[in-house]
């Protein structure tokens, strides 16, 4: 009988997401897959240190005990053969986490299977499998970065933060700014604030998140999943977004037009569990405070080719 996860948050989830892996990929990487295997089999009774997405998935799992029905599922999905995963899902067990599903590929890439979890946000560090998901448009992607050096979470609510422009919305604001410039892009959004802004790659995963909280048994005031933007935009472009949100009948918890000011601060003050941005100059400070996830642009849109020119003209 088939599971049908459409009401349900499916988080599909690498295990160097989850895990630290990075010495044992050195070891793939530098010295191939039979000292790797080797390795694994040799400490597979080892427990993994927590990896950059650790606590956002033990924090969501925890979501769980307090719905009214099962509201997330998490998938583990490697590269690993069964033979070398046996480390993985050791420390899975050793964690406690509410997982059962897993997919192990034995070196084959892991975008294909997205669609066959039903996956609505894929978390990798692997930058050809996110780029992969993001053009398909199956699903939210990011690839994670290094995990904080001090991240602790306060309590046991989620917390989700969000870029606006080429993340919950699409590219078309933020290319304006890039082309025209700042005063051509203010102007526009004032003239447009009552248009809803198209749909970005994580437009469904915020709308799905917003209707997860209303499985919880809190008011959505006091929802143990909270859910913030984060954006440079400021007055009068901000207007546009709230609109757009009411448009798409989602509650946001928090809102923080920054208007250029650094988003690090504002992240660690919020404790956000993790963050999603497209710009790499904002994900490297925000990285040191909070787990962090960038998301590509597809590569047949204005943003990607944009970059990509700017890059080959320096």
């Amino acid at each position: 009988m088939a599971v049908d996860f459409s009401e349900i948050l499916v988080v599909g989830v690498s295990s160097r997401s989850l895990f630290d892996l990075e010495s044992e990929n050195k070891i793939f990487d530098n010295e191939g897959i039979t000292s790797y295997r080797d390795y694994q089999q040799l400490h597979e009774n080892d427990v993994l240190q927590p990896g950059t997405a650790f606590h956002l998935v033990q924090s969501l799992l925890h979501l769980n005990k307090d719905a009214k029905k099962r509201i997330v599922e998490v998938i583990v999905m490697s590269r690993n053969s069964p033979e070398t995963g046996v480390r993985i899902m050791n420390s899975v067990q050793h964690y406690e986490l509410d997982i059962t599903r897993m997919a192990l590929s034995g070196g084959e890439p892991l975008a294909p299977y997205i669609d066959a979890f039903d996956i609505d946000l894929f978390l990798s560090r692997d930058l050809n499998d996110v780029q992969s998901v993001i053009d398909s448009k199956e699903c939210a992607a990011a690839i994670i970065y290094d995990p904080p050096t001090e991240f602790n979470p306060v309590d046991n609510r989620v917390k989700i933060a969000f870029d606006a422009d080429a993340v919950l919305f699409s590219g078309e604001s933020e290319h304006r700014y890039k082309t025209e410039g700042m005063e051509e892009f203010h102007k526009y959004e004032k003239e447009h604030e009552n248009d809803p802004l198209g749909e970005g790659p994580f437009a469904k995963l915020l709308i799905k998140l917003s209707k997860i909280q209303e499985e919880l048994p809190t008011s959505i005031e006091l929802s143990p999943l909270r859910i913030a933007i984060v954006t440079a935009r400021s007055a009068p472009s901000h207007m546009r977004v709230i609109k757009t949100l009411r448009n798409w009948g989602v509650y946001v918890d928090e809102a923080y037009f920054l208007g250029g000011l650094s988003k690090d601060k504002i992240l660690k003050a919020f404790g956000a569990h993790i963050f999603f941005d497209d710009q790499e100059i904002h994900l490297i400070e925000t990285s040191k405070h909070v787990p962090s996830g960038q998301v590509p642009y597809a590569t047949d849109s204005p943003l990607f080719i944009l970059n990509r020119d700017n890059l080959s003209s320096k």
